[in-house]
């Protein structure tokens, strides 16, 4: 039996990381400390996944984050060793809880300065479209994910450099939420599903998946998208589902996180919604027009001339019935 990975779909971020004018390594790196950090204790397991995942992007982040990385592991008791020397971190000893960073060699392109990003730069940093497979990956992701590392990806979404799809327009967000509050008190989830993927302009299958998630994520995500008001939200909660609407908990929390939820980060995920729906798309039917194309190639019958006939073969043979008469 396999141990699942700490960070699922980690690998296939990289791929996105590694897209030129794309890089998301340093909030991946975040992320992945802050879930290592959230546990007192970790398996032996965990921990080398923890130390190879960041031994791939230490050396590969901004000063800034290598910094805030330091900062957060300085004072983990769990720390592995391998990660604390490649941060320079001292070991904990009883006698000094926090321990002191080496002192470490400025790099050379420290006291370079730096130049600022010009206006259109930081806006086209910020206006990076997702692949289709991209999208698929961070959706998956982000579905097979906990409650605790979903609330940590989307707080740290922002810092991507991923295009997030454009607003709703005001009005139609607005007359969408009238609708979906007055479905949510008849407790009528397949017209508020409705509604809700065809405001967003998002497949059925994809709005009911973001409708019965259990945790709540991706309809706090939804809204946000919509601007709901945060009280119209906690209304949707308590009617919309009664199962999860009776667990006082699962209100609370989810309610929290809208408040927290920016709107850069719920229009990201809408887009990473929209384009897993064109990678499921292409992988359905571009094989399947490509082998059809491929077999009426192969089996079309091969087109033959006629045999040339010699002058007089295709006459009828004249009868003595055909005659005149004799």
């Amino acid at each position: 039996m396999t141990t699942p990975p700490l960070f699922p779909g980690f690998d296939g971020l990289m791929t996105l990381s590694r897209r030129e004018g794309v890089d998301i390594r340093p909030t991946l790196l975040r992320v992945l400390t802050d879930l290592y950090v959230q546990a007192n204790a970790h398996s032996g397991e965990e921990e080398r996944q923890f130390v190879e995942l960041t031994s791939r992007l230490i050396d590969q982040v901004d000063d800034a984050t290598r910094a805030a990385v330091r900062a957060r592991l300085a004072i983990y008791p769990g720390t592995p060793a391998e990660v604390s020397r490649k941060l320079g971190l001292k070991p904990l000893t009883p006698d000094r809880r926090v321990p002191l960073a080496y002192d470490l060699p400025a790099s050379p392109s420290a006291a370079a300065p730096v130049k600022a990003l010009s206006e259109a730069q930081l806006r086209m940093a910020s206006n990076l479209s997702m692949q289709p497979k991209d999208a698929a990956e961070i959706n998956d992701m982000f579905f097979r994910a906990s409650a605790g590392e979903r609330a940590l990806i989307l707080h740290d979404l922002p810092e991507t450099p991923l295009r997030a799809s454009a607003r709703i327009p005001p009005a139609r967000a607005a007359r969408a939420i009238e609708t979906l509050e007055m479905a949510a008190f008849a407790a009528d989830v397949e017209n508020f599903t409705l509604e809700l993927g065809e405001t967003l302009i998002l497949p059925s299958r994809v709005a009911a998946q973001v409708v019965n998630d259990p945790g709540g994520e991706p309809l706090a995500c939804a809204a946000k998208a919509l601007n709901m008001p945060s009280a119209v939200f906690q209304r949707v909660l308590l009617f919309l589902n009664p199962e999860f609407g009776s667990s006082v908990n699962y209100v609370y929390r989810v309610s929290r996180l809208y408040d927290k939820l920016s709107e850069r980060s719920a229009l990201i995920m809408l887009a990473a919604w929209r384009g897993s729906t064109m990678a499921v798309t292409r992988a359905k039917y571009q094989p399947g027009l490509y082998d059809d194309e491929h077999h009426r190639a192969r089996s079309a019958p091969a087109q033959t001339r006629p045999a040339a006939q010699s002058p007089g073969a295709g006459a009828v043979p004249r009868t003595h019935s055909q005659g005149s008469g004799s």
